[in-house]
């Protein structure tokens, strides 16, 4: 079936970058003709999930009907996006036939590639393997009837969606196995790729310090390669970057150059990649991910194309806070091309925020740039915090309580946070 539709602007993805483009969008001209293609009936408030994860937010406050977020003035094509003409102005999809737009804003999210870590997809949300990113209730229900032993946190080698999330989870599960007495019977353990912390120095060093309290063993430089789930071993290759602080005698395998830890109970992030639409187009990068200029945020052959959010080749952190910075560049761009064919006024300067739950009631915030500089925002002095890179409660109370709401009340209504 083909509609031969036709909009000013056409948007993919009904997530947090394209339901806050469109409504922008909206909101500055209610007469412009945009479009939204998105499948899904539901709308996730994902950034709680770690917090679901450990039994201190109700997972069913996190999801919406889709309809109660789409703007109004948005025509909403419920439908699947399946590739691109970029040198027609088309985008393709399912069951609606051929979309045309003027300017096209990709911001479809990514999608989980269970198959790049072997076992993986028999292992996944069963018995004592879990993910705050896929079923952060099958979490809870893990760390609650965890007995103690080996407590193993980890994270793929592909980009993820907020890079801190793996550890938030690790500093509330080690709070509560405390609290319920397993503390002397249990080793909690963090292998991560990656050979620092965290990127930005002054979180680094407040989290090298809860580190230190929770007297949890880091292994750094560990590329997690296949998972045994009959025996409960996580299998790794080792980096370069390879280093251990804090040692724990957990028992450990070496088979085949790799090294296996044996676990009691596993969280990960799962690997990610762009959603095969994408992938498989002409729009990506080497890496397989949506070739956009860091700065402008505009696709670097198709000027009339712009993507934002976790699909987008940007060297800084996916997460809900970079889109909000993300959104106002790219509407800029359009409106340059819309009136004079310049480009736009607004730049990205990587801005990213992750916000790092360190305990039941404490909480770090790191917003940094493309150079991992640190960039607190000024608003935080008006709730009083002077140095969002040490814990402070407060930050909890922002993470808990005022981010849903500024997240459901103003963003997804296209007002500027």
């Amino acid at each position: 079936m083909s509609t031969n539709s036709h909009y000013q602007v056409v948007v993919i993805g009904g997530g947090t970058g394209g339901i806050m483009t469109a409504a922008q969008l909206l909101r500055k001209d209610p007469n412009l003709k945009v479009a939204v293609i998105e499948p899904s009936d539901k709308h996730y408030y994902q950034p709680a999930w770690t917090l679901v994860g450990a039994g201190a937010y109700d997972f069913d406050k996190t999801v919406r009907p889709m309809s109660s977020v789409m703007p109004q003035k948005a025509t909403w094509i419920k439908d699947y996006a399946t590739g691109f003409k970029p040198e027609d102005n088309i985008v393709t999809t399912k069951s609606s036939g051929d979309i045309k737009y003027d300017y096209l804003v990709v911001s479809p999210g990514l999608v989980y590639d269970f198959s790049l870590v072997e076992g993986l997809p028999e292992a996944i949300d069963k018995g004592v393997v879990c993910s705050n990113y896929t079923d952060s209730k099958h979490t809870w229900n893990v760390i609650k009837n965890f007995k103690g032993g080996t407590a193993l946190f980890t994270q793929p080698t592909t980009p993820i969606k907020c890079g801190g999330a793996p550890q938030k989870i690790m500093y509330l599960a080690e709070s509560y196995f405390k609290k319920r007495g397993l503390k002397d019977k249990t080793n909690v353990v963090f292998a991560t790729n990656g050979g620092v912390i965290f990127g930005v120095k002054p979180i680094a060093n407040t989290l090298m310090n809860v580190i230190d309290r929770k007297d949890i063993n880091v292994r750094f430089g560990h590329l997690l390669r296949k998972i045994d789930s009959k025996n409960q071993i996580a299998w790794y290759a080792l980096g370069d970057n390879k280093s251990e602080y804090n040692h724990k005698d957990i028992k450990v395998d070496e088979e085949n150059g790799l090294v296996g830890i044996h676990y009691d109970m596993l969280h990960l992030a799962p690997p990610s990649v762009a959603p095969k639409f994408v992938k498989e187009s002409s729009l990506v990068n080497a890496e397989g991910w949506l070739d956009v200029d860091q700065y402008t945020l505009q696709h670097k052959k198709y000027s009339n194309i712009f993507g934002l959010g976790d699909v987008a080749a940007l060297p800084t952190a996916k997460t809900g806070a970079a889109i909000r910075k993300q959104v106002p560049v790219v509407l800029s761009g359009i409106y340059a091309l819309m009136n004079n064919d310049k480009p736009g006024s607004k730049k990205y300067n990587g801005y990213s925020s992750c916000p790092l739950v360190t305990d039941y009631g404490k909480m770090v915030l790191a917003e940094f740039d493309y150079d991992n500089n640190f960039t607190p925002d000024p608003e935080l002095k008006k709730m009083l915090i002077f140095d969002s890179s040490k814990e402070h409660w407060r930050l909890w109370m922002l993470k808990k309580y005022m981010l849903p709401y500024l997240y459901w009340n103003k963003m997804m209504k296209g007002k500027e946070v």
